[in-house]
């Protein structure tokens, strides 16, 4: 790597695009803008029109390079992670919130169009990315937040505590008892990942922590099942649950939530790349035995 003070910011960041292509980075580019801003601050408008003058490459500028070219993930690199509406806190020890997680969040903003007060669950809230995007979405609504890591629960307060989400640190699997039968709508993008679906991404494979990566099972449909059991202890009779997935795991998940014989209008959603991205169903009412 060749860019030293002095040289021009144009020519920095034609060099990092190069070095990061190098590397495999899927967006070289973008990501030697991003980095390029990270240090000057001006917004990516702003540094664009700069790319077209002779303004200086900034210090700094190759140490994050290198970072970024040795497949640490751009977020952790910057410590921030844009999700919809929202600038996230991010690093070590959470996962990053994709961007195709946002096509979730739209279908429960979506269903409670038009509900008064909502009582919203996000189970395995990580970063705190859905549950954020619903309170700020949403005004009014009651949203609560599980992160069962310590270190993801850290980021989840910094994120949500402004957004007057209510954060526990718990298990999805058995949080929140005290409000059973409570909540309008429960969310959920829990670890779904079979435990020898080892990622091929560097970012993913050696910086999202495996707590948040790995549903448990050969299939990696035990914390997924657990959060469909969690959801029908939680919600209000007519409440709405859905839930994140694998594109494979769809037709499984759909039929898991017709067997148990508590669903209703059980529905695959599609993601902006066509992909099935996520699973909803109406709770039809309580068991007999409960």
């Amino acid at each position: 790597m060749t860019f030293y003070q002095g040289q021009s910011l144009a020519d920095a960041v034609r060099e990092a695009t190069a070095v990061l292509t190098d590397a495999g980075v899927p967006s070289p580019r973008v990501d030697a803008e991003l980095l390029a801003d990270h240090l000057l601050g001006v917004g990516l408008g702003r540094l664009r029109a700069m790319l077209l003058g002779d303004a200086p490459a900034p210090d700094g500028y190759r140490e994050l390079v290198e970072e970024r070219a040795g497949r640490v993930p751009l977020q952790h690199i910057t410590g921030v992670a844009y999700f919809r509406h929202l600038e996230l806190r991010v690093g070590p020890g959470v996962f990053i919130p994709r961007p195709e997680t946002e096509s979730v969040v739209q279908l429960v903003i979506d269903h409670l169009s038009g509900l008064p007060s909502p009582k919203v669950v996000d189970l395995g809230t990580g970063s705190g990315a859905i549950a954020g995007s619903i309170a700020y979405e949403v005004p009014g609504a009651e949203v609560h937040a599980v992160e069962y890591s310590l270190l993801a629960h850290a980021w989840a307060a910094r994120n949500l505590e402004p957004l007057g989400v209510i954060l526990i640190e718990g298990d999805l699997r058995d949080a929140l008892p005290e409000h059973n039968g409570t909540f309008d709508v429960v969310v959920s993008n829990p670890p779904y990942i079979p435990a020898e679906a080892i990622p091929t991404e560097p970012e993913v494979a050696l910086h999202d922590p495996p707590v948040a990566l790995y549903g448990g099972g050969a299939d990696g449909m035990v914390l997924p099942t657990a959060a469909a059991a969690s959801a029908a202890r939680l919600l209000k009779p007519g409440g709405y649950f859905v839930m994140e997935h694998a594109e494979v795991q769809a037709a499984w998940i759909a039929g898991m939530l017709q067997r148990t014989g508590r669903w209703n209008n059980v529905t695959t959603h599609y993601d902006l790349n066509g992909k099935e991205r996520a699973t909803s169903a109406i709770l039809a009412s309580l068991s007999p035995d409960e």
